[in-house]
Formats: structure tokens, sequence, C-alpha cells
């Protein structure tokens, strides 16, 4: 590694906050998504100043005519994302994903164990294997001197806390009663933070996000401070639709379509090489959509073969061993069947749920990813 030295200018060093000096903009832009970028096409001159310093230093690009955010944008959203949950998290919560077997790339615990052929000579003991060759000398009647003879019974090992690859999918309700109460910009910043924090403390981790509504859709990284919940495009009391899958588009997208969430999340973490494989799904309702064959069907009132065909598919996702945790919010729960449906999804996945609001959604969605598992409304 090759460094360069020079004579400091006594100017302040960047940080995560001097990234956002115009935090408003940005706040703006993950309210709004795309339509905040094109608002920026229609400000004042005298507002001019602010685009040409958020594109100066980086943040913000013009791509055939239009803004856009540059991935330094974003990747520094992100960042703020996760300070701003951690500052709020409680001490003690667990950093990484421990088991039971002793692995290599963790930390150091107290206690040593024998060398098995095999084992990584990195985490030698050198102190307790000295030990070990002068006293089997003295034992043997020699004088120990120098060199001193090892063999393979004097190496012993530190103790190591294992930790195991985690792939985890992001299950994210779209439907148009997500923008209530703030529970979108909720979702997104726990789906922000949790991205960054596998970027810079697990890097052996993935996390892949998938946005449900009618249908669902994979969200790329680069496109999560822009998504937004669908529009309610209907007020009608009641709504049966039946479609081909294939001209989905064409109806109403606003609907909560769980089980093709979950389809798609499954395929995803099973192409993963993880040895462990979560799906937190992060709603506000029950599903009022499913998809049979290749028909598309959307009910209102919620109807029970879209509950039967959502738990079918939660079925599925447990025997290919994803562990499912729900993150159900709130704020105006009514509906008993609701919480009816959580409790058998749980159920049926041996997960666990958690019910909260938008407020604490952040701490009960990191602290379940920190330490695989969270006591708090556990359903057995």
């Amino acid at each position: 590694m090759l460094f360069n030295y020079g004579e400091f200018d006594g100017s302040e060093f960047p940080t995560p906050d001097s990234l956002f000096a115009n935090q408003s903009i940005f706040d703006f832009i993950l309210s709004y998504g795309d339509q905040a970028l094109e608002a920026l096409d229609k400000l004042e001159p005298a507002d001019a100043d602010i685009l040409e310093q958020l594109m100066k230093d980086g943040l913000l690009e013009k791509a055939a005519g239009k803004f856009r955010l540059t991935p330094r944008a974003i990747n520094a959203m992100q960042r703020k994302a996760l300070m701003e949950i951690f500052a709020h998290l409680p001490r003690g919560s667990r950093d990484g994903h421990p088991t039971a077997n002793a692995g290599a790339g963790a930390d150091r615990l107290e206690g040593t164990r024998k060398y098995q052929f095999g084992d990584p000579i990195s985490e030698l003991d050198m102190l307790q294997s000295l030990r070990n060759a002068m006293s089997r000398a003295v034992v043997a009647g020699n004088t120990p001197g120098i060199p001193i003879e090892f063999n393979e019974n004097d190496l012993e090992l530190h103790l190591l806390e294992g930790t195991t690859a985690c792939a985890l999918c992001i299950l994210v309700d779209m439907s148009g009663s997500m923008m209530r109460y703030g529970r979108f910009m909720a979702a997104k910043k726990v789906a922000m933070a949790l991205t960054a924090l596998v970027r810079q403390r697990f890097p052996q981790d993935t996390v892949d996000i998938v946005g449900f509504y009618s249908t669902a859709t994979v969200v790329p990284e680069q496109r999560l401070p822009l998504l937004m919940p669908k529009p309610v495009s209907t007020h009608q009391y009641e709504i049966e639709v039946h479609i081909p899958l294939s001209q989905a588009d064409k109806t109403h997208q606003h609907f909560t379509n769980l089980q093709l969430g979950m389809q798609m999340g499954r395929r995803i973490l099973n192409s993963r090489p993880a040895e462990q494989k979560q799906m937190f799904i992060i709603t506000d309702g029950q599903p009022t959509a499913h998809v049979d064959g290749d028909t598309l069907h959307l009910l209102y009132p919620p109807r029970r073969e879209t509950a039967v065909a959502t738990l079918r598919e939660a079925l599925t996702c447990c025997r290919a061993g994803i562990r499912v945790a729900s993150f159900a919010l709130v704020e105006d729960y009514w509906d008993m069947e609701w919480v009816e449906f959580i409790d058998q999804l749980t159920r049926l996945c041996r997960g666990v749920a958690f019910y909260c609001t938008g407020d604490n959604l952040a701490g009960c969605v990191m602290e379940s990813y920190l330490s695989g598992k969270k006591s708090k409304t556990f359903i057995a």
C-alpha cells in the first residue's frame, strides 16, 4: 500500500453530515420520489445555486435532461439513515449473527481449545502452546531449552464466536395505505439503513428488496430512495377483478399481493449460497390480491381464498429453510381479522411477529437482524 503525505491545510475533514448541508432537499426527495426530482427542474432561478452546489458536490447529476441521484448521494443517504437508527437503538444489541459452533473471522472469546488438523494457524494461542511444550518437557525429565520442541498436542487455539453468512430479503408493502402515518418513509429508511449496515459491517451478508402491491417487483438499490406507494385508483367499497397476470399493469396497482412478494423473495433467497436465509415482511394490512395460475385476482374486502394462497406460499418458504419475520404496522389498527392472519402466518412459518408503529419499526427490524431473535411478541 502506498501513502502520500502532505501539509495539512486546516480544512475540515468531510463527514456524512457535510454531505447533507441541504438536508431538506433530500428529505423532499425521500418523501416524494421521482416527482421530487421532476420538481427540481421547476425551481425558481433564485434557488439555482442549490442545485449547482449539489451537482458540484457530486450528489446530483443530469442525464437525458432529467436530474437523478448519484451513487455518492445514495450511499450518503443510506449512511445517514443508518446513523439515525443506531442513535435510537438500546445499548447491548448484538452486532453479529451468533451460532453454536466456533468459527473463523469473529471475536475471540475467553479460553482455548486443542488444535485439530485443518484449523487455521492464525488463531494459535502461542503463549498457551509454549506453556504446554515446556510443561511436557519437565514432566518427561528434560530441561526446557532453545529451540523448544513442539508436537501437535501442545498447540491450542483461541476460542472464537462463530458467525454465519446471512441472506436477507426485505418485502416492503407498496399498497396505497402505506402512505398514511409516514409508514412508507419509515420502511424505506429501514431498508436503506440495512443496506448500508451490511456493506460496512457484514460484507459476507446480502440484502435484497422486493416491493409488493397488486403484483411485486425487485427494487434495485439505486431506486430505493425514489420508491413510493402506489396511488389509490378507486374508492369503491367492494372490488372483484380477475385479469391475466401479463396484463396486470392495466388494472389497479394499490392492492396487497403478499403471496407474489413472498414467492419472488423465496426465489431470490434460494439463489443465495448463505447458510442463514431470512425474510422480513413490512406491511400494514391483510392481503387483498393473489395469483392463481396465470390469473391475477384483486379482491376487496379481503377474501379467504387470498389468505389461503398467501399462507400456502408462506409454508413453501418455511420448507425452503427461510426464517420469516413479520412487522405489522398498527397505527390505525381496527381489523381483528388482520391480526388473526398475521398470527396464522407466523405459526405456519414458525417465525416471529412484531406489532409496531412507524416510529419504532427501525428499532424492531434492526435488533431482529443483529441478534437473530427477538422476544417481543413471539408467537409459537
